[in-house]
């Protein structure tokens, strides 16, 4: 699972969801790319899920990158436990994502199969994507 292998702060306070994607919302690196038109958390499972389907479809004959890292710890209290005495543990990780951000990219497959790939990885995550092509050089403007 993906998580940071150590961090300067063991936690991070909840933030804010608001903005649009500035770095990260145009395809760097392959040819088809999964892009994300609301904001949402993407854990560490939900990512890896995703990838899992990802790889088992392209095989050997495409290229995979993932464009989010989770990088921010979400904390959580244990069940049954009254209120105050701090901010619970760390529980799980998960990556910010704002509209217009390229989650994953493929290189090495035809239109057909990378949309019908990326279809089912997109079905993996709770958020809404759009599958976009390197020639249409797509930024978000507000879908």
């Amino acid at each position: 699972m993906l998580m940071p292998r150590r961090t300067k702060w063991r936690k991070q306070q909840r933030g804010r969801r608001k903005g649009k994607a500035t770095s990260g919302s145009t395809i760097a690196f392959g040819d088809y790319g999964l892009m994300a038109t609301e904001p949402c958390w993407l854990t560490a499972r939900q990512i890896e899920a995703s990838r899992i389907v990802l790889a088992k479809k392209l095989r050997k004959h495409g290229k995979l990158w993932i464009r989010v890292f989770p990088d921010k710890p979400v904390s959580k209290k244990p069940l049954e436990v009254r209120m105050g005495k701090g901010k619970g543990a760390p529980e799980f990780w998960v990556a910010v994502v704002k509209p217009g951000r390229i989650i994953f990219e493929l290189e090495g497959l035809n239109d057909a199969a990378a949309r019908s790939v990326l279809k089912e990885a997109s079905s993996k995550l709770p958020v809404r994507t759009r599958i976009v092509k390197r020639e249409e050089g797509i930024h978000y403007e507000g879908i």
